[in-house]
């Protein structure tokens, strides 16, 4: 899957419209293999990143959870600090 597809279950504030299609957004990209389709394309790819992010809006209106919801800075902070294990001082 690709990586910059972040997960927007049980966050708070919920994740936003924008950030649910930057994710569909992300997921037809990785799919289809093109990060700007032709313009024979645009109409489906379009459609799709719009079929997916009703979707995964679906999706996450219906998901339930008893843990307690996750702070976005914490969780930043967690994704920095992994990433500076990772790769080291910039």
């Amino acid at each position: 899957m690709c990586r910059n597809i972040r997960q927007l279950h049980n966050f708070e504030p919920p994740a936003t419209s924008d950030e649910v299609r930057a994710a569909a957004l992300q997921y037809v990209r990785k799919v289809s293999g093109s990060t700007k389709p032709s313009a024979a394309n645009q109409a489906a790819f379009d459609e799709a990143v719009a079929e997916i992010a009703h979707a995964t809006e679906h999706l996450l209106s219906h998901l339930t959870t008893s843990a307690p919801p996750k702070d976005r800075e914490t969780e930043a902070a967690k994704a920095r600090a992994r990433s500076q294990a990772r790769y080291g001082a910039a």
